[in-house]
């Protein structure tokens, strides 16, 4: 299609890189559109490669293809093409994510897909026994073996019971090329600090996302991974609907389960859990109710992805694991770590952090006070004041009361 929007050409060309070389590489740079689907990946990484400008439209999203009551492929290339060359932003364009990142993450996916397998063949096995008057031994799905069926009167479930054996090799060989896979990825270590978040759900947010600066405000993670209500508000009508499910299943899964174990029982303190916690009380009514667990865990988990993305992009380390200090917002408690109150009602995590003295002062939650690990304050209770106070030059980044004084 040409600038005056009149059809330039039309032809038919296979999805494989010669023929898509064949048709591509002699053309002049131009402006292409496609929908998101299988291939689109590969093919957009490929028509990029011979310079041309690559749109992968988000189809669902487009009603003039979808809603349409002629459709077929060519009468979409066609409105595809027409969109793309007018404003590209109405394809609602979508951006996939790069070769590397897109093979190790198909090792978590495949790992998923196998403990999906496991999960119904454990199910089968347990309810082809139930009706015998018998019962499987309760035991964690990884040590589930062909002797579950010793004791049993029929055999029909030992060979069930050997291919769940089998998956589970298999999975524990995935397990091991994930971890392989995290030692390339050293920011993982910034996104494992929260508890409950581990090699599984730091590696697979890293991979999905891929580049934390695509997100303006960390605020904006929720909704990309589908956490957030769908809107169709009209005037006074303002329906609650349910979340959109949009972008990758498996992580929001993987994040949610992350928020299980935040809000379990004896799970360590933190804000998060807290706020959890509140919710889940709400006003009382039904805040043990299976639905209100899982509507306050969908929460969380937002707030978890929001976190992960602010920890990513900030790169901030802290001591410890965030979740295993026990001041909470209340003025006056003390910290799990080095045992020194609160004072502000705003706690968030203890770090050190090297003074103007050549020393350093592990702060605690409230980051208005600490104590001293080393140099001439060794020992002494810590405060921070202003610069104007202290005469201490401020460092890069460094917030306006950072000077250090040790305390009367």
């Amino acid at each position: 299609m040409d600038e005056a929007g009149e059809e330039a050409s039309e032809g038919r060309v296979a999805t494989t890189k010669p023929a898509l070389t064949a048709l591509f590489a002699k053309m002049a740079s131009c402006r292409i559109a496609l929908e998101v689907g299988t291939h689109s990946p590969w093919v957009s990484r490929h028509l990029a490669a011979m310079g041309h400008e690559v749109i992968v439209a988000n189809a669902h999203r487009v009603k003039l293809i979808t809603q349409s009551v002629k459709k077929n492929d060519r009468i979409d290339a066609e409105r595809l093409a027409r969109l793309a060359r007018v404003d590209p932003k109405l394809l609602s364009p979508i951006q996939h994510r790069g070769a590397q990142a897109q093979a190790d993450l198909a090792v978590i996916r495949a790992r998923a897909g196998l403990v999906d397998v496991r999960t119904t063949l454990i199910n089968t096995a347990r309810g082809l026994t139930k009706p015998m008057g018998e019962r499987l031994k309760k035991c964690d799905a990884d040590y589930v073996n062909e002797s579950l069926a010793e004791g049993l009167s029929e055999d029909t479930i030992r060979p069930l019971l050997k291919a769940v054996e089998e998956v589970t090799k298999q999975i524990k060989i995935y397990e091991q090329n994930i971890e392989e896979i995290g030692k390339r990825h050293p920011e993982m270590k910034l996104l494992r600090q929260v508890h409950g978040v581990g090699t599984l759900i730091a590696l697979t947010y890293i991979l999905t996302i891929e580049d934390a600066q695509r997100f303006a405000h960390s605020r904006d993670v929720g909704p990309y991974l589908g956490m957030t209500r769908k809107q169709r508000d009209s005037g006074d009508s303002q329906p609650e609907l349910r979340i959109s499910k949009a972008a990758d299943q498996l992580l929001r899964r993987l994040l949610v389960q992350g928020a299980h174990c935040i809000l379990r029982r004896g799970a360590p303190d933190s804000d998060l859990r807290t706020w959890g916690l509140a919710l889940q009380q709400g006003d009382g009514k039904k805040s043990n109710s299976k639905r209100r667990k899982k509507t306050v865990a969908i929460a969380v988990a937002r707030k978890l992805a929001v976190l992960l993305h602010r920890l990513w992009v900030s790169g901030e380390v802290v001591r410890g694991r965030i979740g295993n200090g026990a001041a909470v917002g209340q003025p006056g408690k003390r910290c799990a770590i080095n045992s020194t109150a609160c004072l502000s009602g705003k706690p968030r995590y203890s770090k050190e952090r090297e003074d103007s003295r050549g020393g350093v002062v592990r702060w605690n939650n409230c980051r208005l006070s600490g104590v001293a690990q080393s140099g001439e304050l060794s020992g002494r209770r810590c405060v921070r004041v202003p610069f104007r106070e202290s005469g201490v030059a401020p460092r890069q980044g460094e917030p306006v009361a950072a000077g250090i004084r040790a305390a009367a």
